[in-house]
């Protein structure tokens, strides 16, 4: 395949970036406090967990009885969960996703930030790691951060569509999945996905990433909106008077997001570049947990 000297440029720069994209990643993820283990949970293992009292239904093997003749109830002694989990990340790569308001780097670079970060956080606890929508599959250990900065890398230098036309629909069943994006488009490819998801038993997180100025709609006066791709253009003498009726349509896009994550059992948040990313980063990472 040849790329265009257009294509050719962009992909030597974000080549260029990839080291320190990653050490931006990895001072991210170092900046957040887990505490505990990440992984530590109840399930399957052979090391002590904890105990707990005895509930209706639980076996009688399963009673610790020295630990329950210190106490007038029954016990039961559970083990840590050990086994790894597969989470694939989906980063947006639609052109939607470089729109930048102000001196503010672009919606991508913050996605692609908190994915690796995520990343980080998660091949350190032992998970497994993967792209969702990619034949790059979920592996673990420390050489799979480089494979992930590659294929996002590449994925950012390919051609886009103003808006992703379709998500990830092949998981890994009872897997985990983060998908990162602006959600700004059309949502029917979000609820076919978050449909196969449910199907599969997999649970994740939906992460809006936005720029503050979509969040205000700061705009007033004669303005020529376009979107990122050209596709789209819009022009109004004064752009003010749409800023209730946008606004109004952002509060009813966020609420059918959270339905939508609801539905699938999923989290959901809103993001945008002007917060802190290690707020994000934190949310996303315990939201992650609670579904495992």
């Amino acid at each position: 395949m040849t790329l265009s000297p257009d294509l050719r440029a962009r992909a030597e720069a974000l080549g260029q970036s990839l080291p320190p994209l990653l050490a931006a990643a990895e001072h991210l993820a170092a900046t957040v406090t887990l505490g505990e283990h990440g992984r530590r949970r109840p399930g399957r293992g052979d090391d002590f967990w904890q105990y707990r009292p005895a509930r209706v239904g639980d076996s009688l093997r399963l009673i610790d009885w020295r630990r329950s003749a210190r106490s007038d109830q029954a016990f039961v002694q559970e083990r840590e969960w050990q086994a790894a989990q597969s989470v694939v990340l989906w980063v947006d790569p639609a052109q939607s996703m470089d729109f930048a308001g102000a001196t503010r780097p672009p919606k991508s670079d913050r996605a692609r930030l908190l994915a690796l970060a995520l990343a980080v956080l998660l091949l350190r606890a032992g998970e497994q790691v993967g792209l969702a929508g990619h034949p790059l599959r979920a592996r673990a250990g420390k050489g799979q951060m480089l494979r992930l900065l590659e294929v996002l890398a590449a994925d950012l230098a390919a051609p886009a569509q103003d808006y992703a036309a379709a998500l990830p629909d092949d998981f890994v069943r009872q897997g985990r999945a983060i998908f990162i994006s602006d959600f700004l488009g059309d949502l029917v490819g979000l609820e076919h996905s978050l449909a196969q998801a449910s199907a599969s038993g997999v649970k994740g997180v939906l992460l809006q990433v936005l720029d503050p100025e979509e969040e205000e709609f700061p705009f007033d006066g004669r303005t020529v909106f376009v979107s990122m791709g050209g596709s789209l253009a819009h022009e109004t003498q004064n752009a003010g008077d749409l800023r209730g009726r946008y606004l109004a349509r952002l509060v009813e896009r966020k609420a059918r997001l959270a339905e939508l994550a609801q539905a699938a059992g999923w989290a959901y948040a809103s993001h945008h570049t002007g917060q802190p990313a290690t707020t994000a980063l934190l949310w996303t990472y315990r939201a992650l947990q609670g579904g495992w």
